[in-house]
């Protein structure tokens, strides 16, 4: 049998619905793009006669007419590939029949099983949900014609009303929407009379694809962050939980509960089709409550049917994420971590999901959170700079000539607003034309057939980026591009970078050939760039200095702590002042806080304690109280930080009004003969101003009282973080416990797991769930015997190791360490998340936005 590959897997599911895409205009939602973008699908839906590929959340009336060149009559056929519920991209399926009114066929692929849909809370369809949606659309999409009272072609939909007979309203409302601007045009102005006068049938189905994921590598994934299951909650608010987006604390009471969040149920169907359609059979392990769980509705969705199938072998081992929370805060040492902490991301498409307000918060009782987006955004700019030759590639001239072959024989305001737009730009320095090119790296481009992701996760920060010069050099050699900057043996320098990656840049030809190496450097150079590199190496030392002084005392930690708590306020009167010429590498009160929750977990495991009241001494622990007072109430607006939420304006109130009052009452000389008599009269009342100095005075009071509740929150919550050794029944025994040092040496989770897995040592809670094979031998066959023995994770050949909750770059490399060690080259390791976590998710998981706290 070949290698498993992820990659390849995506790319022949989408091939098997070749039918559907030949001769279609295919909208993609927001999840599906992301994970077409790192598949690299966009060339093969193309390949199989795909007339245009569109978003699904920013349609417009132009896409009526993306193919008006086309030598064919214009698409009747409509694909619509969605990651969400059918009940969530309705609107969305509706306003893109009402633009191609002369679609005739509507074909739906949604990533969420029919079996799903039914046992979603939020979702109104039943256990037919598919075929229940094709009769409703046909209905609504029907009515809407019918109401619009003009022919197709010709009709004006408000869809602020329309289009919720069937569903409820979901996220913001869509505002009016006229889909006749220039739609109208195209038909009244195109020589095919194909529109007719009646309303003719429309036809819908909807289909499962299952496999939309985002591939960092061909054995390495995630779920797309704007795709329903690594949206949905994985833990209802109680007392066990920390965050909707991480698994409670496995504290072996949840797994026999009735109760199973929908992010459970999500991605213990995801896995089911994910291991179909990769002809894998599932022997499944789990760690964790919700590991369990997931691992007990995978073994109820097993069939007799897949019994007499040939399929591989495969172990799958289910890890809750709040078994190590430790690992995914830290600064390790990984250059795709790097990139994803340093580097912009693009926006989110819109918030289209249930609960969701303008704030991109979670509301209560919601099902959905917004994960950051994956697709890293490379600002090509900085480095192709106004001397670089990208002005060769005569960019505008090519869109400005496209823009007025539109426009012959049309006077659209519209499309002349366009042309308008493309002489504004024409006329701008040359320098405008770089900064419109960004890149972004995925990982379908290859480098002599060697994905260019999948070499670096396995290597550490310099060794990966001198894996990354080596790529350019041969790529130069090979280009015959002669660069004029010398290298040095085993150092990466920003000027030898960026010069090649300019040579290569040369013309549009050498980019387009060589895009992915050129990317991917791009992506490194400002990884490593010096303000981000210091800040990660800031980070990095003060985790070190809090790993050493978490085996020393309670009291040695808190002093670290505090440390960092008043420098990073101090920095924050600096900036507030406007005085930013500071040192780089310094840490924010948001890092501080990041670090904070490190030092609470490192403390709670060397320092263990059966009270709630945390590791630290009242003594120790008033005094950090008192620093974090004290820094947010003079850095408000430093952090992000959900429990201020509702104070922070009084707070930066308080703070503006309190710089006023210093700025006015600045000492300053008293001269005697400046002082009449008019004034003297005042001085003897001094009711009033001590009426105004009390209220200031009070009001000052209790804000820094309502501050205080707030930060009493905070450290109730870091005390939850300090009892998770005590609390996770798997981590009890302390086989599996973190070593507390953040040096090359310390290993997280996966590492050990791992280890002892494969070196087929016990591993406490570990549980094995039975394949159906071994529950027919354990219902009836046993009693012959033809028992079965227990299987261990290390008998298999393919191992897919599964964090519900998130993994980072690190914690990939270290896993593919701990298979070369073990011996074992014959074993191939897929290893999954729910999403790429960077510590700055993590904040916002456990303190910003995306927290119960």
């Amino acid at each position: 049998m070949g290698t498993v590959d992820v990659i390849k897997s995506c790319i022949d599911s989408i091939r098997q619905i070749s039918e559907h895409i030949e001769g279609a205009v295919v909208y993609l939602d927001a999840g599906t793009t992301e994970s077409f973008q790192f598949v690299g699908a966009y060339p093969v839906l193309l390949e199989l006669g795909a007339r245009a590929i569109c978003s699904l959340e920013n349609m417009c009336a132009l896409d009526a007419v993306v193919d008006w060149n086309s030598k064919t009559d214009p698409a009747r056929k409509l694909v619509v590939i969605t990651s969400r519920l059918l009940s969530d991209a309705h609107r969305y399926i509706l306003r893109c029949l009402s633009t191609h009114q002369v679609v005739r066929r509507c074909i739906i692929l949604t990533s969420i099983s029919e079996t799903a849909h039914s046992v979603f809370p939020d979702s109104p369809l039943g256990p037919d949900a598919y075929d229940e949606y094709e009769s409703l659309l046909v209905q609504d999409y029907e009515e809407l014609v019918k109401k619009s009272g003009a022919r197709p072609g010709q009709a004006k939909f408000n869809f602020e009303d329309e289009g919720r007979s069937q569903f409820p309203s979901s996220g913001e409302d869509f505002p009016t929407f006229d889909v006749s601007s220039s739609g109208r045009d195209f038909y009244e102005h195109n020589p095919l009379d194909y529109v007719e006068d009646a309303v003719l049938k429309l036809v819908v189905s909807v289909n499962h694809f299952p496999l939309i994921l985002c591939p960092i590598s061909p054995r390495v994934f995630v779920l797309p962050s704007e795709g329903l299951v690594a949206e949905t909650y994985l833990s209802a608010e109680h007392e066990d939980s920390i965050s909707p987006g991480l698994p409670p604390l496995s504290t072996g009471v949840f797994s026999n509960a009735d109760d199973v969040p929908p992010g459970a149920t999500l991605t213990a169907h995801f896995l089911y089709h994910l291991a179909a359609k990769m002809d894998l059979k599932m022997e499944i392990f789990s760690l964790g409550d919700i590991s369990k769980t997931v691992g007990k509705i995978l073994t109820d969705m097993s069939s007799l049917y897949d019994v007499g199938r040939r399929k591989r072998s495969a172990g799958l081992l289910l890890v809750d994420r709040t078994l190590d929370l430790l690992t995914p805060c830290c600064h390790g040492d990984s250059l795709v971590d790097r990139m994803f902490s340093s580097l912009p991301r693009r926006n989110r498409a819109g918030s289209h999901a249930q609960g969701k307000d303008s704030g991109n918060q979670l509301k209560l009782g919601s099902s959905y959170l917004q994960r950051a987006p994956l697709d890293v955004q490379i600002p090509l700019a900085k480095i192709l700079n106004e001397d670089s030759q990208l002005d060769n590639f005569q960019l505008l001239e090519s869109v400005e000539a496209f823009l007025c072959g539109w426009n012959s024989g049309d006077s659209d305001s519209q499309v002349a607003g366009l042309i308008n737009l493309s002489q504004k730009i024409h006329d701008k320095p040359s320098r405008s034309v770089v900064e419109i090119l960004t890149g972004s790296f995925v990982t379908s481009e290859n480098f002599r057939g060697m994905p260019l992701l999948e070499a670096i996760l396995d290597r550490r920060t310099k060794d990966g980026a001198l894996l990354v010069q080596k790529w350019l050099q041969e790529t130069l050699r090979r280009e015959n591009v002669p660069v004029s900057v010398k290298s040095r043996s085993g150092l990466v320098t920003k000027p030898e970078f960026q010069a090649m990656i300019k040579a290569l840049s040369r013309n549009q030809s050498s980019l387009l050939r060589n895009k992915g190496i050129i990317q991917l450097a791009s992506a490194t150079l400002l990884a490593l760039e010096e303000s981000n590199f210091a800040k990660w190496d800031a980070f990095s030392s003060a985790e070190k200095i809090l790993s050493v002084s978490s085996g020393e005392t309670t009291q040695s930690l808190a002093v670290q702590i505090g440390d960092l708590i008043n420098k990073s306020a101090l920095l924050g009167s600096h900036v507030n002042e406007g005085k930013r010429e500071i040192s780089k590498g310094l840490l924010s009160l948001q890092d501080v806080l990041l670090l904070m929750i490190s030092g609470y977990i490192l403390a709670g495991e060397n320092f263990p304690t059966s009270s709630s009241d945390g590791p630290f001494s009242w003594q120790e622990e008033h005094l950090l109280k008192e620093a974090v007072v004290d820094a947010l109430y003079e850095n408000p607006s430093v952090a992000n930080l959900k429990f201020l939420d509702g104070l922070r304006e009084e707070l930066e109130t308080n703070l503006r009004k309190l710089k006023s009052e210093k700025t006015v009452e600045e000492p300053s000389e008293l001269d005697i003969d400046d002082l009449d008599d008019d004034q003297w009269g005042k001085w003897g009342d001094e009711d009033g101003d001590d009426d105004n100095n009390n209220e200031q005075v009070y009001g000052d009071m209790q804000l820094k009282l309502d501050l205080r509740d707030r930060v009493d929150n905070l450290f109730k919550f870091l005390h939850k973080l300090s009892d998770l050794k005590r609390k996770n029944i798997p981590m009890r025994d302390g086989s599996l416990t973190m070593e507390a040092n953040f040096d090359e040496d310390r290993k997280g989770l996966l590492y050990q797991l791992l280890t002892r897995v494969l070196g087929k040592y016990d591993v406490p809670g570990l549980e094995y769930h039975s394949s159906t094979v071994g529950r027919l031998f354990k219902s009836g066959f046993g009693r012959f015997g033809l028992g079965q023995a227990k299987p261990s994770l290390a008998d298999q050949n393919v191992v897919l190791v599964f964090v519900i909750g998130g993994i980072n770059g690190r914690e990939v490399r270290e896993a593919h360490e701990a298979l070369a060690e073990s011996g074992r080259p014959d074993i191939e390791l897929l290893v999954g998340g729910t999403t790429l976590l960077t510590p700055d998710d993590m904040l916002d998981l456990l303190l910003g936005d995306s927290s119960y706290l």
